[in-house]
């Protein structure tokens, strides 16, 4: 089957990437989508299980860290873009392990800036990208009313966001001094359905479900800023196929909430979901001692990508919130697959018999 473009997308996995490379793969037929993923805690296949058997799909499980594995891949396809989306980004996670994330998130990128600049030397840089997937935490922390913009300095406060600053000023040199046509989007939390339930929304919905506590950090006044998972897929979409070379787009919801209102609202929608009395979830709600250096408020100015790019929200908070709490009371195998590790064994007993 002929193809007019290949592009990989890495961690496709995982949840953010799921829902990148189902669009893809159901929107644009014509392209072949690879889907690159380590398989690590986080990346789960059965995310993406229906789409599994497209002609214009392939998987390739690769350490982005190992980088001959990383160049034999492009050697085998004659790849036209990157969507790099593969990370480790569980703040807590990093400040237990952070050596996994600068392996991970900045060793791992500049594998694929390499193997990419030296594949595109040859072939032309024409009609080729490096999309670079990262995050408003690289900003660091808001304490006023002031947003987040393109050209915000970046002030890491974990060893998360400094990791993953790093891999954004990497991409950025690449640019400047390879002329790789590199481009980046910083983004907001994501929610939504495929969500590892280490997250918030994820965790707390199966917390609720099961009546266990629900642990908030400090008072619970930590600001975010909040995006529906499938609008940053298109988000994603637009930038890859719109944005100019060398430039960054910040995607976020316009969308602040402080985590004990959020968290109060889950209640809400949940007790209501559940038939059970009003005030009933949130006597679970637990006060526990802060994360250490938790960001206060992260806030994202997405003026620049709805100038440009046309791109905006499609739902409310509210609305979004619903329709993930509903996935994922209807998904219960889903769940039930993660808790117990099943899920981990997807990828051995689909592929291998290949």
């Amino acid at each position: 089957m002929s193809f007019s473009k290949t592009i990989i997308i890495t961690g496709g996995a995982g949840f953010i990437g799921s829902h990148v490379v189902r669009l893809f793969v159901q929107k644009y037929t014509h392209y072949h989508i690879i889907n690159v993923d380590k398989l690590t805690y986080a990346g789960n296949l059965e995310n993406i299980q229906d789409i599994d058997g497209a002609p214009n799909y392939t998987f390739e499980r690769i350490d982005i860290a190992d980088s001959t594995a990383v160049q034999t891949l492009f050697k085998k396809y004659s790849i036209d873009g990157v969507i790099h989306l593969a990370a480790e980004s569980h703040v807590d996670r990093s400040i237990t392990n952070p050596m996994d994330f600068v392996v991970t998130n900045v060793i791992g990128t500049v594998n694929l800036l390499n193997a990419a600049k030296e594949a595109w030397k040859s072939t032309g840089m024409e009609g080729k990208r490096f999309y670079h997937v990262s995050t408003d935490e690289v900003y660091g922390s808001l304490h006023d009313g002031s947003f987040f913009l393109e050209t915000t300095s970046y002030d890491p406060q974990s060893p998360y966001s400094a990791s993953k600053a790093s891999s954004d000023h990497f991409v950025r040199a690449y640019g400047n001094t390879y002329a790789l046509p590199i481009v980046l989007t910083n983004c907001s939390n994501n929610y939504g359905p495929n969500q590892f339930p280490e997250k918030l929304i994820p965790l707390f919905i199966h917390n609720i479900k099961n009546n266990r506590p629900l642990p908030v950090y400090g008072k619970g006044e930590n600001i975010r800023d909040w995006l529906f998972v499938v609008d940053h897929a298109r988000a994603i979409d637009e930038v890859f196929h719109k944005g100019k070379n060398g430039e960054t787009y910040n995607i976020g919801g316009h969308n602040e909430w402080t985590n004990i209102d959020l968290i109060r609202l889950l209640c809400s929608l949940m007790d209501r979901k559940l038939n059970r009395a009003t005030g009933t979830s949130e006597k679970l709600i637990t006060y526990v001692t802060d994360r250490a250096g938790h960001d206060f408020r992260y806030a994202i100015d997405a003026t620049k990508i709805k100038n440009e790019l046309g791109w905006i929200p499609s739902v409310t908070f509210e609305q979004g919130l619903e329709s993930t709490i509903d996935w994922y009371l209807e998904n219960e195998n889903w769940l039930q697959h993660i808790t117990s590790g099943d899920y981990l064994t997807y990828y051995d007993k689909q592929y291998n018999n290949r």
